[in-house]
């Protein structure tokens, strides 16, 4: 039996999302998990909304293991922590962020990368670092997006996405195109 587990499970992880779905994680619409996150322990204690990109090596932490020290004596018999994990719609969580019990990021929100969250994040805000704090709004993140955007040529983008960016990597950063030799 634990060999047909092992082999549904590598079959489902091809398919992130419907591997998060059948480990009992909700999951809503139009979401994009780059990868399989860690769905911990206990993955039915996972909700994420519609349009949510989940990057490489999320985890989601849904209980603090730390009451093992005292649940076994005294006062303190029998103490465990769990604690849901929320994900509102329209949300970008980063590369190797940590979610841990309880923490619900509201809709429009950004975790960065590498970040440890450990309470609530309003909605549309950017947070990031360790553990995570407010960084700024992400209107504010996404104007300065657009101040700063690079010019693709969407046509070429869509042709040839590498060479695109090569492109216009090389002209913004001359020492880019030095150092590969000419070859962008």
């Amino acid at each position: 039996m634990k060999i047909i587990k092992k082999v549904r499970d590598k079959f489902l992880k091809k398919n992130p999302i419907k591997y998060a779905r059948s480990i009992g994680v909700s999951i809503g619409d139009n979401c994009r998990l780059t990868g399989n996150p860690g769905w911990g322990s206990e993955p039915w204690l996972i909700k994420i909304g519609n349009h949510v990109l989940l990057s490489s090596e999320v985890r989601f932490i849904t209980h603090d293991a730390g009451t093992f020290l005292f649940r076994e004596s005294g006062k303190y018999k029998d103490v465990f922590k769990f604690g849901p994990i929320v994900i509102h719609d329209n949300c970008f969580i980063g590369m190797r962020a940590m979610l841990l019990p309880g923490v619900e990021v509201g809709p429009n929100s950004i975790i960065a990368a590498g970040s440890v969250c450990t309470c609530t994040v309003p909605p549309g805000e950017v947070w990031g670092g360790v553990p995570a704090k407010f960084i700024e709004t992400t209107e504010n993140y996404a104007r300065k997006c657009y101040e700063n955007r690079l010019p693709y040529d969407m046509d070429n983008y869509n042709k040839d996405m590498k060479a695109e960016i090569l492109r216009v990597i090389g002209e913004k950063y001359s020492f880019f195109e030095e150092e590969n030799h000419g070859r962008v």
